[in-house]
């Protein structure tokens, strides 16, 4: 039986349920208002904003640290000036030939690298498939536009018919910098870079992760930390600014759908590896601007170099492109010191503590033969010899000077180097903001986190509707 007392306290423990459920609305909707209003940031980014580390759209201006330049001039000399002519200049068919070894056993580890792609791998050219010229003496030259080993398609295989080719005017020396001898000829083969561009190849997971945990954990020196000297910054500055510009190229040349081939730019992924973290992209620009220093001071010696191939029309062109680049006017106004190396290796340690920062690199070097990815190797062996070719011009005692001696494969190396950072640069100058943009847009808006309060409130109201007739 049904007291009226009974039938008193329903409505008071409904009215009380909707209270209740009103509040911890209200409460809901104010906290998903104020974190799309407010900022959502780390513990680290809090910090960043605190002692104003440049976390803006501006945060690309003034002078490159530890440079003599800043990011505006970069920007619009490399536009300009330095990335036309490089990207004609690996073109020739001086430049557009590497010698590596692309077959060595890791010192470190087994090699364990999986690739999931076709343009992971190398092809190797039967002699009936390429000219019979390039298997004859120096004298015979390289045809200028004749892109051999191509299996009908460009990306398909590594270029290796030049074993036997000969280039005049060179000395065989070796670079203390890197771990390859590059006066051992033995299995070394010429690849043709502009059949295989630096791109995305598929090789990921724990394979690609290890090697650079190693360059960075057991051959860098912990950065940042104030007890760095240097030296020592500038060697994790240049391995940091590598690595952000190799992340460039394979998100800028990415397989967007393996079904239907189609590649493009990934600007998600590049602003995910790179262009997110301001760190990465200074050093980026520092690396770049250090690589242009050693070209622009070996200047009179590259000038001087002969550039034969056995093509007078090409290596005419390759000539009068490399004398464009040692001593471009807008270069020479804007910029005419990237990098002032003379102020380091100071004190009695400086000896000691070069010998021990180039063993590290030559480490870092013998790590690129534990790259499981055979197209990733070569881009790696060819842009570590570049940055290695930089040191030694930079830090011998007579580097630059007219007792440098440099081997061909480390011009070929240090040159194209230059031309994947200006790419880089161009890259991130170009498409930094659009892929800012992107980055953003993934993020819900403050008024679609709104609107769907506003569809919850509306559910909840309509239940309690419900609820308040069944009760009645």
């Amino acid at each position: 039986m049904v007291t009226e007392n009974s039938e008193v306290k329903e409505p008071k423990k409904l009215s009380r349920w909707v209270v209740g459920a009103l509040i911890v609305l209200i409460l809901a909707v104010a906290v998903a208002v104020a974190s799309t209003t407010a900022p959502n940031l780390s513990l680290f980014e809090q910090a960043n904003k605190l002692c104003h580390c440049g976390q803006d759209k501006h945060k690309y201006s003034g002078m490159v640290e530890d440079c003599c330049c800043d990011y505006e001039t970069v920007n619009r000399v490399n536009e300009e000036a330095l990335h036309p002519l490089l990207q004609e200049l690996v073109k020739t068919p001086f430049f557009r030939y590497f010698k590596v070894k692309l077959w060595c056993d890791c010192p470190f580890w087994p090699d364990d690298g999986m690739c999931r792609l076709r343009d992971c791998s190398v092809c190797e050219c039967p002699e009936n498939e390429f000219p019979e010229s390039f298997k004859k003496p120096a004298h015979h030259g390289l045809p200028s536009d004749d892109l051999v080993c191509q299996e009908g398609n460009p990306k398909g295989a590594v270029d290796r018919t030049l074993d036997s080719r000969a280039f005049k005017g060179w000395t065989e020396t070796d670079n203390p910098w890197t771990n390859d001898d590059e006066t051992d000829n033995a299995e070394m083969t010429y690849v043709n870079l502009q059949l295989n561009p630096e791109r995305y190849t598929g090789y990921t997971g724990p394979s690609a992760r290890r090697i650079w945990d190693a360059v960075y954990s057991e051959n860098c020196p912990k950065y940042p930390s104030e007890e760095l000297c240097q030296e020592e910054r500038i060697l994790y500055k240049l391995i940091s600014g590598l690595h952000s510009s190799i992340s460039i190229h394979l998100a800028a040349d990415y397989l967007l759908d393996e079904a239907t081939n189609k590649w493009g730019q990934n600007l998600s992924l590049m602003y995910d590896r790179v262009l997110r973290y301001p760190d990465r992209v200074r050093n980026m620009y520092f690396t770049f601007l250090f690589v242009l220093r050693a070209v622009t001071k070996a200047a009179n010696y590259l000038e001087q170099a002969e550039y034969e191939t056995g093509n007078p029309i090409e290596d005419l062109k390759t000539h009068s492109l490399i004398r464009q680049l040692l001593y471009n006017p807008k270069l020479q106004a804007a910029c005419p010191l990237p990098f002032d190396e003379a102020k380091l290796w100071k004190g009695q340690s400086g000896p000691e503590l070069k010998q021990k920062i180039q063993g590290q690199f030559r480490n870092i070097s013998a790590l690129m033969d534990c790259v499981g990815c055979e197209k990733c190797r070569l881009w790696g062996k060819l842009q570590v010899l570049g940055l290695g070719t930089a040191l030694e011009i930079l830090f011998s005692d007579n580097g630059g000077q007219p007792g440098q001696t440099l081997h061909r494969n480390e011009v070929i190396a240090l040159t194209n180097l230059l031309n994947r950072l200006s790419e880089s640069i161009k890259i991130a100058h170009e498409m930094g903001p659009t892929a800012e943009a992107i980055a953003e847009d993934q993020t819900p808006s403050p008024i679609s986190q709104i609107s769907l309060w506003k569809r919850i409130w509306a559910s909840i109201v309509t239940r309690l509707v419900i609820a308040g007739s069944i009760t009645s």
